[in-house]
């Protein structure tokens, strides 16, 4: 009976424990375990790229329209089809869609320097200069980034167009966008410019330079390594973001968010205090 009342003593510290601290009882005996933030997104995914180990995840295989998410894409077809180094003389029919650079026919830009445009501002009319440039046609360059998708086994994604837009056959998933992003990481180039949170880019001819500034709020976080935002009024506020801390780079995905900024930064020390807790 002695042993049965410690027992129960035990237990009630431990309930106690977990009013306080705001953590379940399982969690309480399961070594301090963090209890994961709730999820107001319509898919997440969360994976540490060390271990290749889920961390949390809420309708991952869903289809849902990625929105800018989608230049990740652009972005690798471009630098393996092409040299960064390339030229690039703006196509007129990249000007259709209103962008932040409002780049004019005719202008040329290094490749490199419109790809960071794409990624670091989300500038649309740099992303289908990019593609028309590399593919010839905007419809052999989605082709491109369709075929590039099959190739990684990405079975629930499928492009429409380079840059995101909303279309019926644009789509993608959180679990599909974290293994593209996965593989654009191992590009150097593109590694280093979603990580950008200011640069200027110039023309060929250098009569006309571009200030960039990052549409990532997390990369204030020094421990934040990018990666992409996107919107649409049909996706919502969408996020890639990668944090890389204590040896491990945790990957985010996220479509549909609310309160895009202050959910990111707690799923990702969620994260974190996950992986703290199995290497102790």
């Amino acid at each position: 009976m002695r042993a049965l009342g410690r027992g129960w003593s035990l237990l009630f510290g431990l309930a106690l424990i977990s009013l306080l601290c705001g953590v379940g009882a399982h969690d309480a005996l399961s070594q301090g375990v963090p209890t994961p933030p709730s999820i107001k997104a319509s898919a997440l995914y969360l994976v540490d790229l060390k271990s290749g180990r889920v961390l949390l995840e809420k309708n991952a295989t869903r289809r849902l329209p990625p929105a800018s998410l989608t230049k990740v894409m652009t972005a690798l077809v471009a630098m393996e089809a092409a040299s960064p180094q390339q030229v690039v003389q703006v196509d007129r029919r990249a000007l259709v869609h209103r962008s932040s650079l409002k780049l004019h026919a005719g202008e040329e830009f290094l490749l490199r320097d419109l790809l960071t445009a794409m990624l670091v501002t989300s500038a649309n009319d740099a992303c289908q200069a990019v593609a028309l440039h590399v593919g010839g046609e905007a419809d052999r360059f989605v082709a491109m980034m369709n075929e590039r998708a099959r190739a990684l086994g990405l079975r629930d994604t499928h492009f429409a167009n380079a840059c995101g837009f909303d279309a019926p056959d644009h789509y993608s998933t959180a679990a599909d966008l974290a293994k593209l992003t996965e593989q654009a990481l191992q590009v150097p180039a593109i590694s280093m410019m979603v990580r950008t949170v200011i640069r200027e880019i110039a023309s060929v001819d250098g009569k006309r330079q571009v200030p960039l500034r990052s549409t990532n709020e997390l990369l204030l976080d020094p421990d934040v390594t990018g990666v992409k935002t996107g919107y649409t009024s049909k996706a919502g506020r969408c996020l890639i973001a990668s944090m890389f801390k204590d040896g491990h780079q945790l990957l985010l995905v996220g479509l549909n968010f609310m309160d895009r900024w202050e959910q990111a930064t707690q799923l990702l020390r969620y994260g974190q205090a996950v992986l703290r807790v199995g290497n102790e």
